[in-house]
């Protein structure tokens, strides 16, 4: 039977070079590309069960780990793979505690890419073999993190918006809904997180960011070697 995978990730030449390992490593499987997580969404609106997400943390729409604690909290029963330019061992940790199935870091040779798709789809968690995962993720767990997951798709949309400084208007502009319509998800994200304002729920959001990321660092993938 034929994989659905969906590529979640901004850059294009990473996301050609995921179609490659991919082909390789599943004789031609079925590929949805996604290059921001609203686009990421809406893959999964029209496939909720693909046999796996290739995840890029940095990507637009996304805050650090809010991504893959959306997917993992809507979606529970889909395996996800960090795919990360970011691969200290705090960062992998955690991405495996938050419920990712893999991690692999994007310096990887495409032999590694592929041993780990082919294990993972096999039902395996993969993660790099100088990780330690006995030892502590290095930071408490906050309850922003089960918070997030009890997001809507549509209230997560909205946030990541909020996020950027658009007005309800502009936002409602974008989704093409009535302002009331934005004013009642805002109502019911300020709920969900527990905040009263729209500068406490970017806060709240921002304690899921990577440390030292910033908006650059989606630009900056390493090639995959070949050997």
């Amino acid at each position: 039977m034929e994989n659905h995978i969906i590529v979640a990730e901004d850059h294009p030449l990473f996301r050609a070079a995921l179609q490659t390992a991919l082909q390789q490593a599943l004789n031609t499987p079925e590929v949805t590309e996604a290059d921001t997580i609203a686009a990421l969404q809406g893959a999964l609106e029209s496939d909720a069960n693909p046999d796996l997400v290739l995840l890029d943390l940095n990507m637009p729409g996304a805050h650090g780990f809010s991504g893959l604690l959306y997917v993992v909290g809507q979606h529970p029963k889909v395996p996800v793979v960090v795919i990360s330019a970011q691969d200290d061992e705090a960062v992998i940790r955690k991405a495996i505690n938050y419920g990712a199935s893999g991690f692999i870091p994007k310096s990887s040779s495409m032999d590694v890419i592929k041993s780990a798709i082919q294990g993972i789809i096999n039902g395996e968690k993969w993660i790099p073999d100088n990780v330690d995962m006995s030892k502590e993720a290095g930071q408490e767990k906050s309850e922003i993190e089960e918070k997030i997951a009890t997001l809507t798709p549509q209230q997560f949309r909205v946030l990541g918006m909020i996020s950027e400084g658009m007005l309800n208007k502009q936002i409602a502009w974008e989704l093409n809904i009535s302002e009331a319509t934005i004013k009642a998800h805002v109502t019911a994200i300020f709920r969900k997180l527990g905040v009263r304002s729209r500068t406490q729920a970017v806060i709240a959001l921002q304690q899921l960011e990577l440390e030292g990321s910033d908006n650059s660092q989606n630009n900056q993938q390493p090639p995959i070697s070949n050997s």
